[in-house]
């Protein structure tokens, strides 16, 4: 690898090293940081100005000293090999192979920064995707070439329902490819050997690629790890033409790697420390998906990222939501109860759902049938509320009725998932079905 090489390091900061004395670096410029027993390790440029380069290494300085250590200038930014063989692949956060076996060989190098989707070449996403789960599928549908998140908390089952998502999505009524690619950002080495096992398991690992970066990894690589997955993705999409579910999980652990990042170049702190250009960041990873005219394929994102606190007011949930079209909150209370997915519909809703639905994509009674159930576990939850201080005595026959219907929603909502909403609405008498055009009443409807 040829380029320019320096070996006056003024300063080892955090993650960052600062090079002095140098000429013509370029912002987001590979970097070849070689230490004093000749291991070698990336970083790319942050910043240049009066002679010296910010320099972030990506497997960290650990080790590192000022004198010694030299630093060469490639000339070019960080690029990801692409080609078909990267299905079936199990990478690290670099993009470095993980599963024994050797680089696939490339048809091209993309820099891994992507280019920005030109607004007007977009096209408006309206077609169905079926993640296999059905709260998702019937009450916040997923489209193709959306952005719709899964707000979580500690503990709680987002990294089961990431995986059930990862080897269950397909897209229905079309022939078209479809791929997955995962990206686990920043998470324990049990959950990624568990993300790895449950795709090669179910058989889905041949339509996948795997990107792993541990929490024993620098937490620097957290920040290309979506980088170098969305590159795969969109070439996979737009080169390729076929249909890719991107999984990011999780983007706390991207979030907090960008916090410490600027801490290191002391930066004015935003909100709770994350620097004021979270939003701006967060923005160029989530608008890498979409459809393009004119293009066969779409990239469709399922970012997943862990409240502190089930906290939907920090910056990092608060943000995310003003970007993507939607989002699928979980519930701390019913996770407690053992449901699973523990999916707060009242919190949670696909922007795009109404486009993704009805007649020639899931069935023409989606949109009216899921209000209903919308509409009524609604009324369950303030019939819950009223329980607690009347007690159950105290509640009217329809009331109960009500509180039926929110156990039954519960509980039992795992299976088909029209058909489940049809069996929790036909729980209520025909009187109080009025979200439902009369004719579907007529069809679907299994009360007495």
């Amino acid at each position: 690898m040829g380029g320019i090489q320096y070996s006056k390091i003024a300063e080892i900061k955090g993650p960052l090293v600062i090079v002095d004395e140098v000429e013509n670096a370029a912002f987001d410029e590979l970097v070849e940081v070689e230490t004093t027993d000749g291991e070698k390790r990336l970083g790319k440029v942050l910043e240049v100005g009066n002679g010296k380069a910010i320099v972030q290494v990506f497997e960290g300085t650990t080790g590192l000293s000022i004198s010694g250590t030299n630093a060469k200038f490639v000339g070019k930014v960080m690029e990801m090999p692409v080609s078909k063989e990267v299905l079936g692949r199990v990478f690290d956060g670099l993009g470095r192979p993980k599963d024994g076996l050797p680089d696939p060989i490339a048809d091209k190098f993309i820099d891994i920064n992507g280019e920005p989707m030109n607004p007007e070449q977009r096209e408006y996403p309206k077609d169905f995707i079926q993640t296999g789960v059905s709260v998702i599928d019937g009450m916040m549908t997923l489209v193709r070439g959306q952005k719709l998140p899964i707000f979580s908390g500690s503990g709680m089952s987002h990294n089961l329902l990431a995986a059930q998502i990862a080897r269950q999505a397909s897209v229905v009524g079309t022939g078209d490819d479809f791929a997955v690619v995962f990206a686990a950002i920043g998470v324990q080495y049990s959950e990624a050997e568990y993300f790895r096992r449950s795709l090669e398991e179910s058989g889905a690992l041949k339509r996948s690629v795997l990107f792993l970066n541990t929490a024993d990894d620098p937490a620097i690589e957290r920040i290309i790890t979506p980088r170098v997955a969305l590159t795969v993705a969109e070439y996979l999409a737009f080169e390729l033409g076929m249909h890719v579910l991107v999984i990011l999980t999780d983007m706390t652990n991207y979030a907090e790697a960008l916090r410490e990042i600027s801490a290191a170049r002391e930066e004015v702190p935003g909100r709770k420390g994350y620097p004021g250009y979270l939003y701006t960041d967060l923005s160029t990873v989530y608008e890498r998906a979409g459809k393009l005219n004119g293009r066969k394929g779409s990239v469709t994102q399922v970012p997943i990222l862990s409240m502190p606190s089930d906290d939907i007011t920090h910056p990092i949930p608060d943000l995310t939501g003003y970007i993507t079209e939607g989002q699928v909150v979980l519930g701390r209370d019913l996770f407690r109860k053992g449901v699973y997915p523990p999916i707060n519909i009242l919190m949670s809703l696909s922007r795009l759902m109404k486009d993704g639905i009805g007649e020639g994509s899931t069935r023409e009674d989606h949109s009216e049938v899921s209000n209903q159930v919308y509409d009524a576990y609604s009324r369950a939850q303030e019939v819950r509320a009223l329980a607690g201080i009347v007690g159950k005595a105290g509640l009217t026959e329809i009331d109960l009725k009500y509180m039926d219907v929110g156990d039954t929603f519960e509980n039992e909502f795992i299976e088909e998932t029209l058909e489940i909403l049809w069996n929790i609405v036909s729980k209520l008498p025909k009187s109080e079905i009025t979200k439902i055009k009369d004719k579907y009443i007529d069809q679907y409807y299994k009360g007495k």
